[in-house]
């Protein structure tokens, strides 16, 4: 059943827009054609993740009054979880929001890695075309002429890596400070732990999958990270500019 729905929902829609776009790159390029669908989700998912970055700009805005609630309340687990939560819809922020963002993510890095590992290039599967996609007349596996997308690519893996450690600076608040550096207590030593792991564990993670997984994968995370980190800057940009202003 949900072979099924992976195959039907995520893996023919992708192979079918993945096709699509190589019929319009002069040559057939794969690589070219995994970057378009790269900035093609991204596009689709602009919004949720604009909401995600400015997300987290207003929970490194809360950190003072989070503390806060946090000292006040830290025998009272139940009222601190309240005024959190109360404090989360005052400013209109959801904490959750970036996590909804990666799951959203995760089934068309998935469909992408089935594509190459089905060995569906560069030899088109004509049985799950749509009737609107045309079958290309060349496909180039090699991404402009360098990179085999269905083969593993180190340089990639490590841009992976690297982009995803870049894209977590941007995006993470510093990593907290316990209030008392001798004795943290241990939910400020679960966050530090937490946020060392964001910012320089998951870009090892993501460089080693992303080697494992393909070139085109590695790709479309390179791609992918890169965009992220054009939307923080944005985000970052704006606030400044908006700070900056003078009030009326």
């Amino acid at each position: 059943m949900l072979g099924m729905l992976f195959h039907e929902g995520v893996y023919v829609p992708l192979y079918n827009a993945l096709v699509g776009l190589i019929d319009l790159i002069p040559g057939g390029d794969v690589g070219v054609a995994v970057i378009l669908l790269t900035l093609l989700v991204k596009a689709i998912l602009f919004p949720l993740a604009l909401k995600a970055s400015r997300t987290q700009v207003a929970l490194r805005e809360l950190e003072g009054p989070l503390r806060d609630i946090k000292e006040r309340y830290k025998d009272q687990p139940e009222e601190q979880a309240k005024k959190t939560l109360a404090l989360y819809r005052e400013k209109g922020v959801n904490p959750f929001a970036s996590i909804g963002l990666l799951f959203l993510q995760l089934p068309v890095i998935f469909g992408l890695y089935w594509v190459f590992y089905k060995g569906g290039l560069p030899v088109i599967d004509v049985a799950v075309l749509y009737s609107f996609v045309p079958t290309p007349t060349e496909v180039s596996m090699l991404f402009f002429g360098l990179i085999d997308m269905a083969g593993r690519s180190l340089p990639l893996a490590f841009l992976a890596g690297a982009t995803q450690y870049l894209q977590a600076r941007y995006a993470m608040p510093k990593a907290p400070t316990p209030k008392n550096p001798d004795e943290p207590t241990f939910g400020e030593d679960f966050a530090r732990s937490m946020h060392l792991q964001m910012r320089y564990v998951l870009p090892v993670v993501v460089g080693a999958v992303a080697y494992f997984a393909t070139a085109a994968v590695a790709l479309y995370w390179v791609t992918s990270n890169i965009a992220g980190i054009a939307q923080e800057l944005y985000v970052l940009r704006t606030k400044k500019k908006a700070s900056e202003s003078p009030t009326q």
